[in-house]
């Protein structure tokens, strides 16, 4: 079972990931076209304003949004 606080983990981390797949200093020898995709990805990504929303519209998704505790 998937806890609301692991959720909002995995958004952080993939949001994450994405950042570093467009930076060839953090992934060197990463492909043009796999570093286009993860900045079309990137595009309408949720950012913490967003997160915040979805907490507070869906909590027992979400639960509570505190995005300090993730960094």
């Amino acid at each position: 079972m998937t806890l609301p606080v692991e959720r909002k983990q995995a958004v952080l981390r993939t949001e994450q990931f994405l950042k570093d797949l467009m930076d060839p200093k953090k992934t060197p020898r990463v492909p043009r076209a796999i570093r286009e995709q993860a900045y079309r990805c990137l595009k309408h990504y949720p950012h913490e304003y967003d997160m915040e929303m979805a907490s507070e519209q869906a909590p027992a998704v979400f639960g509570e949004w505190n995005p300090e505790y993730f960094r």
